[in-house]
This record gives structure tokens, C-alpha cells and sequence, in this order.
């Protein structure tokens, strides 16, 4: 016995009908072989459709979106990743290159390294990558001692390898860091199966670096986790922090200006005194020679 069906009688502005019929037509909605109102309204009374303003991203949902698929793909969370992915490409208002980048990436998800590389880790199992650098540059990595550690806005993973020659005519005053890099998780290109032989280091190479914190930074400073030693003296906050990169001290002094100073060693504070020196010629300011 068929189900009674309730029935409504709608007031509607001439050319609705049709207004109606389209948007039915377009969702697939047919009784027969005609596009059904009734069947587009019984779907919206369901919640199976959205009503109203279409949900659109803006250009800062976009951002943060993108920010958080590195984020996944960093911590190894690619199935994640491919569902923010899938969400920027149906509800992002995309320029066309990005969304090219986007349906590249949704096509050829990128491989889940760190949790391979947390694996190796554990098991304190040297081995082989293949990784690209900044300008391009396919570089072979030995590693034995990896650690995953967070940097202003990403993951990167820091390694100790055997190699030194790609970074000895870019630090030549700090062979102690020779054998330490800084690696982004996105620009592993590939990890060889076969493990490497020999033995798994224990830490990655370091320099202890003097600071001193002056003015406001003496009680705002705020210690981090390799800091060895920490104290007020006098005026001054005396810190001695164990430095695997110098790259990313010198990124964190240079915010502070003049309330901090690179102490010792001579190497680290000639390095950023170049760097001074180079600002200086780029903004016209005369130095003593």
C-alpha cells in the first residue's frame, strides 16, 4: 500500500519554478526523467543539502590550512593531510597554480618519513637519504644519530652524517659542526631500504656558547632545553647553551638587538659580526676600520 505523502501548496514569483528545476537538475534530483522540486526540498528538509551562503575559504583559512597539512605530513599524518587537501580543493576560492601545486600533491602524497625515520631511531639503525637543498641539489647523507626537533613554524630533522664537504666552505671557522645538518622532512627525496652498517652515535656534535642577556631579557629571558648553565651575574644573565646549528642561534639572538651577546667562542662571534659588518654596508652606516 503506498505511504501518504503530505501535500503543500507554494506562492512563488514567476520564473522560480524554473530557478528550482535547475538547481534540482544540477544535484541530480529526478522524479522520472524530469528534475523534481518536490524531491529538492524533501533533500533540504533532510540536511542532506547546504542552504544559504556557500561555505567558502578565505585567503587566511587557506594559509593556516597549508600550514597544517606540513604540519601532518611532518608528523607523519598523511592520511590527515590528503583530507585537508581534498577540503582546500573543494571549498578553497584558489588561484590556479596553487591549486595545480594542491592537485599534484592530492596525486602524489608525499611519503610519511618521519614515522620511518622515528623507527630507525629507536632502534638506533644507521642509514641512507637522498636529499634536496634549498638551491636544488641532490646531497647523500650516511646518518648515525637523528633527532626530530621543532624550529619557529615546521619540524626539521637534524642528523649527524658522515659527510662534511658541502657544508666545509660554508662554516670553514666551525669544524666542530661540520658533521651536523638541519634537515626539512619535506625535502627528503628518498631513504634507502638497505640499512647502513657501523654504529649509532649518541648525540649530534655541539659547541658550548657563552651568552650574556642584558636589560629587560636579565629576568625575561626564558631558558631552553639545552641550556647547561644559567645565572645572574651582577647585571648580566650569564647563559652557556650547547649549540648543534648556528644558523638557528644566530636567527634568535638577532630579535634581541643589543640585550644579547655572543660571549665565546671568538669563531661564533666573528660570524655574526660579518653579519653586522654586511648590514652595515647595505644600509650606507660607516664603520671603524
Amino acid at each position: 500500500m503506498p505511504r501518504k505523502k503530505d501535500t503543500i501548496t507554494l506562492s512563488i514569483p514567476p520564473g522560480t519554478k524554473e530557478q528550482l528545476e535547475a538547481i534540482a537538475r544540477s544535484l541530480n534530483i529526478y522524479w522520472g526523467k524530469e528534475p523534481s522540486i518536490s524531491g529538492l526540498i524533501v533533500a533540504i528538509a533532510q540536511q542532506s543539502l547546504e542552504v544559504g551562503k556557500p561555505f567558502i575559504l578565505d585567503s587566511n583559512l587557506v594559509n593556516a590550512l597549508q600550514q597544517a597539512i606540513k604540519a601532518l605530513i611532518d608528523g607523519g599524518q598523511t592520511a590527515e593531510a590528503q583530507t585537508v587537501l581534498t577540503l582546500l580543493l573543494e571549498r578553497g576560492n584558489l588561484e590556479a597554480p596553487l591549486r595545480q601545486s594542491l592537485m599534484k600533491q592530492l596525486s602524489q602524497p608525499a611519503p610519511a618519513w618521519r614515522v620511518q625515520i622515528e623507527d630507525l631511531i629507536k632502534r638506533e639503525q644507521p642509514f641512507y637519504l637522498v636529499y634536496q637543498n634549498s638551491q636544488g641539489n641532490e646531497l647523500a647523507y650516511t646518518v648515525r644519530y637523528a633527532e626530530v626537533r621543532f624550529f619557529e613554524k615546521r619540524f626539521y630533522l637534524m642528523i649527524w652524517c658522515e659527510e662534511t664537504q658541502d657544508v666545509e666552505h660554508k662554516i670553514p671557522d666551525l669544524p666542530q659542526l661540520w658533521h651536523n645538518r638541519c634537515l626539512r622532512l619535506d625535502r627528503i627525496e628518498s631513504m634507502a631500504t638497505i640499512p647502513a652498517s657501523g654504529n649509532w652515535r649518541g648525540e649530534l656534535d655541539y659547541l658550548e656558547v657563552y651568552l650574556h642577556f642584558h636589560r629587560g631579557l636579565v629576568k625575561a629571558y626564558q631558558p631552553k632545553e639545552d641550556d647547561i648553565k644559567n645565572e645572574i651575574i651582577g647585571d648580566v644573565r650569564q647563559v652557556v647553551r650547547r649549540v648543534v646549528n648556528e644558523f638557528w642561534l644566530i636567527r634568535e639572538i638577532s630579535q634581541y638587538w643589543e640585550d644579547c651577546v655572543i660571549v665565546s667562542p671568538e669563531s661564533l662571534r666573528d660570524r655574526l659580526k660579518q653579519k653586522l659588518l654586511t648590514l652595515c654596508e647595505l644600509y650606507d652606516i660607516e664603520t671603524r676600520s
